[in-house]
């Protein structure tokens, strides 16, 4: 048994995406459940859309944090390919093209909230449409970035699953935090498809299938962050 040697880079690097996991999800936690959990009325786009006019500054405050989530994710990924570009680097970038994938297809998703916040203005040039009429519209355009956060999801259940697999064959952190990371990954990608398809199934599910993969990262961003990345042996 030999040891491989780790470089300067990579450990920085795993630092560097511990903070990130937990940064990234602070901020989509705070966007989700502290902003768009208070304000959506599920089935309701009439009063969804009263609910975003009359706390306005909360509905922006969601989408900056929104914004900032994309942002700290595009870094996580630079993060995550220099730790694990050594262990197979063209699999590392499927993963990275994945996740990246995930970060623009949230970006674009952002504009359906700022859509919503437009047609909720009142300018001038929205009277044609009426009061109802547009309330309508912006609870159409919320619901509509909540499909595209959906359709993002299954490019990070697959990124994160090439990245858990690389985790996992590196030795870098525990094996069982890095097949739980597969295992949870795996869950979030098939499940949000199987959503789309049955839709019925939201009832069933509710959030509660994204909790394994919240359990991941944060563990995961922990460590990274508490323990970094240590060195592992090859025959």
């Amino acid at each position: 048994m030999t040891l491989r040697t780790i470089e300067r880079a990579q450990h920085r690097a795993a630092r560097i995406a511990g903070l990130l996991y937990l940064f990234t999800s602070a901020t989509a936690i705070f966007a989700e459940f502290f902003v768009r959990g208070r304000l959506i009325v599920r089935g309701d786009a009439v009063q969804t859309a009263k609910n975003v006019a009359g706390s306005e500054w909360l509905f922006r405050l969601g989408i900056a944090s929104d914004l900032i989530t994309v942002l700290g994710v595009i870094a996580l990924v630079w993060a995550l390919y220099v730790v694990l570009k050594p262990i197979d680097r063209n699999v590392a970038l499927l993963a990275a093209f994945w996740r990246l994938a995930e970060a623009s297809i949230l970006a674009v998703s952002v504009v359906n909230a700022l859509a919503a916040v437009l047609l909720l203005s009142g300018a001038d040039y929205l009277q044609a449409l009426g009061t109802q009429q547009s309330q309508v519209l912006a609870g159409l355009f919320v619901n509509l970035q909540g499909a595209g956060w959906r359709i993002g999801f299954v490019f990070l259940g697959l990124g994160s699953t090439v990245f858990s697999y690389l985790w996992l064959k590196s030795r870098y952190i525990p094996r069982a935090l890095a097949a739980w990371g597969v295992f949870s990954s795996l869950v979030l990608a098939s499940v949000t498809l199987a959503i789309m398809v049955f839709p019925r199934l939201t009832a069933v599910v509710t959030l509660a299938y994204l909790a394994p993969m919240a359990i991941y990262e944060l563990t995961l961003g922990l460590w990274l962050l508490a323990r970094g990345i240590r060195t592992r042996t090859v025959t």
